[in-house]
């Protein structure tokens, strides 16, 4: 009787046998999807892409002031405007269709009193093409209000921020 005690004490039981591969598992996987992976596609990104990986940021005199891969939150009149989120499948698309550019012109030269023909110049300076006979031309809204900005700068200094305007802001 004594035996057979003991063997049944060193014998693991079921739930510890079975368990074990299970936790080990759960382990490298957590390690290999939530630490590896994650590292590895993030340092080929930066070697790769790295303003892609960085935000792909824009700067304006020095200052970062957004991102080409996200729509920027642009609400005054004397600006054009991102496309609205109902149209948008995420919300945050950084372009607009050239006829939503356009349909624009009027709203912004009543604002700033610039001509609908310097408007409709930039524009078409600033339609960006597709790939080939694919798609519709398209226009970055954030190149386009940098583009106003430059090319207006006297009407625009009221609009940006004082830290733009000023030079004091810090680049990254």
């Amino acid at each position: 009787m004594e035996i057979n005690r003991q063997e049944k004490e060193k014998k693991p039981s079921y739930r510890h046998t079975h368990y074990r591969p299970v936790i080990g598992l759960a382990i490298i996987s957590l390690m290999v999807c939530g630490l590896l992976f994650p590292l590895v596609i993030t340092g080929v990104g930066q070697v790769f892409f790295p303003n892609q990986s960085n935000g792909d940021l824009v700067t304006l005199d020095g200052c970062t002031i957004g991102s080409s891969l996200i729509a920027q939150n642009f609400n005054k009149s004397v600006f054009f405007f991102p496309r609205p989120a109902s149209q948008s499948a995420s919300g945050v698309d950084p372009d607009i269709t050239l006829q939503n550019a356009t349909a624009q012109v009027p709203r912004i030269s009543n604002a700033t009193g610039i001509s609908p023909a310097v408007l409709d110049k930039l524009v078409d300076d600033n339609v960006q093409g597709t790939f080939w006979l694919f798609g519709s031309p398209y226009v970055d809204v954030l190149q386009l209000n940098i583009s106003l900005i430059k090319t207006n700068a006297t009407i625009y200094n009221g609009y940006l921020p004082k830290s733009l305007v000023d030079g004091n802001c810090s680049s990254t």
